[in-house]
């Protein structure tokens, strides 16, 4: 059928099917800026305006745009607006985006920008619950949702023909009391339960921040820099794996198991096969068995391998049977559905303390495996190690401590569905685009699968539509290239949101014991961790993610005496893998809980405790001789702790003099049922893993004094092709806004282990660096021989600075970066200026962190409202001061939803119930507490320009936070999370018995 209407001030007219949606209409017509995330719309990100009304593309058939009016975010910019007056192309909106911040991985951001258009076109002086309830129907938590509000508010006031003031600065530590200037707005919403009017945003994006001295000189390192994506973003160009169109794209849908444990005793695929526009079909039978693991590590991993791409047994509820590449979705689907199996049930085992009894079923018995701890055990993988005799230490003990904690299981959700396109090029070589944290190893991993030589695949790597580790996996890739190579034709696969949730990877669920032995003067004596992991049914991470748990969490304070033991487990259940926080978490659920246990019941300033006992500058590392995650443990120093700074200015910006301990404050007036309380929570991290993962960067000078930076490394939404930008600009002393760089594609960037373990801006930061080192020295001997051709005496090169676009002679003379270019690559001398850089770090500096949170509990229905969240951290020196605040408070929001409202939910048979985001709660924009972040800076000199790192710390403190705010405010332990309604009135009623 055809249909006419108006599309972005155009009249169209379209051919489209009877039952199409209008995203994929839209979507195959070219117009990339609106995204698929869910198929029933509750995230938003297809948002379309229809006749000037919000509406969701992915819900409403193509043929009902018919006569009307439809704009996407293709059709926004500053011409076509009303109100908007300026020549820039973009509104109001998009910059406004552009210099808060508001971008993270940048998916959601057309939909936000419409959503908040919609909103100005009536109200230019909307209150902040106002902006709130406009962006609530589309979610991303990786922002916060801070800097978009920020952004419409700051938009709105531009408009309104208001002067804005200039990004370009942090905000000073005050040296009293944490009170950041609140946001301007009419009739500032009351929060539930808090304490007095407030609004949950600050005027500036920037975070408060304790400056070093030693960044005084610095023109780009710790400046507020737009991210060097970000005008791409806002307008919804092609960006994504998925923003592609290729003649001939087959469609390619995967046949899941609907039981927990059965063997295939026979399979029909021969209708299926007959169906008319079906290319091909896939199964165990027709592939070359080959075990392989698709945890995306540096080689040699580490973990399990114990995955097939399609075996004649399946372990979980959505473990592949088949495979098919047909002509369109719906051939797909329907060819799926004549496939004929038949299974033998195998018993299953769902919970992990069952996994190594007696007659338990084995899930992995086949014989090709390996890296298996105790298959015969359902025991993936074990790690013991002890730093003194923990028995000794519990024996000087005067009470010892002991209760177990449990972390449940839960989903990364990015908004962007893991997605891939493969295709074959001209020269014969397999094309991977597509949705990764770890392209080289993509390529690394997937060449045996395939029957491949490497140097026949290229992984693409375009941006990503979020990952948080989920995406540190090689997932789907397989699936995609298995069919390419039997069909010859290029070939689309895209989870849905549904198969997203029950066949991806989520966080490993813990059950974990903590036992600590104390003195009655507050000395931490000994330190005992175990945790029993569940991997699921397969190995994934299975190792190192558990191992992380105790490395982590169990360095944070430095007894004497230190055990930690972990068992992880296989059960029929979908696999464990990488999330953001990798294991470390889990660690801190259990650890700062404990802490506050031992606190209360001994009578112990929390505060002063955890002070006395933690690590501090110069200690060894107490974990660092005992494990390490990459290769042999080294003891290794904390030459960097800023914790104390942490926890003190933390403790004044939550107000906690005037709050701990305050009875009138823990009451809520004219409300007896509701009480309040505050928590802490102090956590760190690590930066990268030492002596194993790698970065590279290559630099090269272009004809008009421009460069084109190539860097393996991979911007999941971090900012990091920002940050890596800036470390180049500062060395070479010129602006972000000269480099053309370009990352993560196998072919033509430098080899990168990828985005995970915090190593981006410390790893390919320092390699960067030294590129432009590199580069810098060879502009200065241009520069140099260009000055003494003149005569005027003689100029050492490493006389010469490189700064303003150009290198200065000690005499005040100067080249400018063309000039150097032009002169070296055209007039004497010729030669292409251009370095490389590879970095491996010999230690891993952690991050320190505290974390407060205040909360509101009603007594009569349990329910937890989370007033504040405030997070002080030690992350080095900040690079870009926007971009690192917006880590901090989209992981704070992801980890308060670990900590209050999510977990993977299952029946009986082992099928996740919560398959989509109206069973599967995350925080929606109007639903966000107010945040803060206060960066303390201290000097890292193993990373460029004094850095650390910043992206996984934010996900460790705000579940123990919560808990222990919850147990201040009415007097509960809630230690198995999340922390539900349900939980807390139970605790409740047996507290009153």
């Amino acid at each position: 059928m055809n249909i006419n209407f108006n599309l972005n001030g155009q009249a169209v007219e379209w051919e489209v099917a009877a039952h199409e949606t209008l995203l994929r209409a839209l979507r195959r017509h070219g117009v990339w800026g609106v995204k698929f995330g869910d198929e029933y719309g509750y995230s938003g990100a297809d948002t379309v305006l229809i006749d000037g009304s919000p509406m969701l593309a992915g819900m409403i058939l193509a043929a009902q745009a018919d006569g009307r009016q439809v704009l996407t975010i293709e059709g926004v910019g500053g011409a076509q607006q009303r109100g908007w007056k300026g020549s820039d192309p973009l509104h109001a909106l998009q910059q406004a985006f552009i210099e808060t911040g508001a971008i993270q991985c940048g998916y959601e951001t057309p939909a936000f920008i419409l959503c908040a258009l919609t909103l100005l076109r009536d109200n230019l002086r909307p209150t902040e619950d106002e902006v709130r309830e406009a962006l609530a129907g589309v979610l991303s938590r990786d922002t916060g949702y801070v800097k978009p509000v920020q952004a419409v508010l700051r938009a709105a006031a531009r408009l309104r023909g208001e002067e804005v003031p200039p990004i370009d600065g942090a905000i000073p530590a005050p040296p009293d009391l944490f009170l950041p200037p609140q946001l301007e707005v009419s009739e500032p919403p009351s929060m539930s339960g808090a304490d007095g009017p407030m609004t949950r945003v600050r005027t500036s994006p920037l975070p408060v921040m304790t400056l070093l001295p030693e960044k005084e000189d610095l023109q780009q390192v710790g400046k507020p820099k737009p991210k060097v994506d970000a005008a791409k973003l806002v307008q919804g160009k092609p960006a994504f794996a998925d923003d592609i169109e290729l003649r001939g794209m087959l469609t390619a849908k995967v046949l899941w198991s609907p039981h927990p444990h059965a063997l295939i005793k026979r399979i029909d695929v021969s209708k299926a096969r007959a169906l008319e526009g079906v290319h091909a079909v896939l199964t165990y039978e027709d592939l070359p068995r080959v075990v392989y693991t698709t945890a995306g590590q540096s080689h040699p991993e580490p973990g399990p391998h114990d995955n097939f791409s399609l075996d004649y047994k399946v372990r979980y509820v959505g473990d592949r049977v088949a495979m098919v590449a047909a002509e369109t979705e719906a051939l797909a689907l329907q060819a799926l559905d004549l496939i004929e199996v038949e299974y033998e049930l195998l018993p299953a085992v769902f919970d992990p303390r069952e996994s190594m009894g007696e007659g338990v079923p084995i899930l992995h018995d086949e014989p090709e495996s390996w890296h298996i701890e105790d298959a015969s055990r359902n025991l993936a993988a074990r790690i013991e190690w002890e730093v003194g005799r923990v028995a000794e230490g519990f024996a000087q003990a005067d009470h010892i401590f002991e209760r177990v904690y449990y972390s449940p299981k839960v989903q990364q959700t990015p908004i962007e569905n893991h997605v891939v396109v493969t295709w074959w090029d001209e020269d014969d070589r397999l094309i991977i685009r597509t949705s990764t944290q770890v392209p080289f190893h993509v390529r690394r991993i997937l060449a045996p699968v395939l029957g491949l030589e490497e140097k026949r695949i290229r992984v693409i790597k375009p941006r990503i539509g979020g990952g948080f580790g989920v995406k540190q996996e090689v997932l789907i890739e397989d699936v995609a290239a298995h069919l390419t190579i039997v069909t010859g034709r290029p070939v689309r696969f895209e989870y849905t949101r549904e198969e997203e949730f029950f066949t991806s990877r989520s966080r490993h669920p813990m059950y974990i014991t903590m036992k600590t032995g104390v003195t009655n003067d507050g000395r931490m004596v000994a330190n005992e961790m175990y945790a029993l992991s569940d991997t699921g049914a397969y190995g994934s991470h299975a190792l190192t993610v558990a191992g992380n748990t105790g490395h982590k969490a169990m360095a944070l304070y430095n007894a004497p005496n230190i055990k930690f033991t972990t068992d992880i487990v296989y059960t029929n259940t979908p696999p464990s893998g990488a999330y953001r926080g990798y294991g470390v978490p889990q660690g801190f659920w259990a650890l700062e809980q404990h802490m506050e246990w031992i606190c209360r019941e001994m009578g112990f300033d929390p505060i002063k405790f955890r002070l006395d006992n933690a690590v501090k500058t110069g200690d060894l590392h107490p974990v660092s001789k005992a494990w390490n995650e990459g290769r042999d443990a080294q003891p290794e120093y904390i030459r960097t702790c800023g914790l104390e700074d942490c926890v003190r200015e933390g403790l004044r910006a939550i107000r906690w003099t005037e709050r701990y301990g305050n009875y009138e404050w823990h009451q809520v007036a004219g409300k007896p049922h509701l009480r309040r309380g505050i928590g802490l929570a102090c956590v760190m991290q690590g930066t990268a893993i030492p002596r194993l993962d790698m970065g590279a960067a290559s630099l090269k000078i272009n004809d008009d004094g421009s460069f084109n930076l190539l860097v393996g490394a991979t911007d999941l939404g971090t900012g990091s092709d920002t940050v890596l930008t800036q470390i180049a600009a500062e060395v070479l002393g010129c602006e972000t806004t000269d480099f053309i760089t370009y990352s993560s594609d196998t072919d033509f960037t430098p080899f990168d282990k990828g985005a995970y373990a915090s190593s981006t801006t410390y790893i390919s930061g320092r390699a960067t660096q030294i590129a432009a080192e590199e580069v810098a020295l060879q502009m200065k001997k241009v520069a140099a021989a260009m000055f003494n051709a003149e005569g005027n005496g003689q100029v050492q090169p490493e006389a010469i600075t490189l700064r303003g676009r150009a290198a200065w002679a000690p005499d005040g003379r100067q080249v400018s970066h063309r000039e150097i270019a032009l002169y070296s690559l055209h007039q004497a001398d010729q030669h292409q200026i251009m370095g490389i850089g590879s970095y491996v770090s010999p230690e891993s500096p952690p991050p320190f962190g505290a974390q407060f949170a205040v909360v509101t509990v009603d007594t009569e229905t349990g329910q937890v409202t989370v007033d504040e969240l405030i997070m002080a951290v030690d992350s080095g020196v900040i690079i870009n001061p926007v971009t690192a605040s917006g880590q901090i408070e989209g992981g704070m929001m992801q980890a308060l939803g670990y900590a209050v409202c999510e977990e993977m939910a299952f029946d009986t048979n082992g099928s996740l119930l919560n398959r989509q985001f109206d069973d599967y709660k995350i925080f929606r924009a109007d639903e966000a507490p107010e945040l803060g972040v206060i960066f303390i800076e201290t000097y890292e000199e193993s990373g460029p320009f004094g850095a650390k790192a910043v992206a996984e710390i934010p996900m460790d403190g705000v579940g123990p936070a919560v808990a222990n705010a919850v147990y201040d405010a009415v007097g509960v332990w809630i230690p198995d999370g999340p922390i539900l309604p349900e939980k807390v009135w139970r605790a409740l009623q047996e507290q009153a018995l």
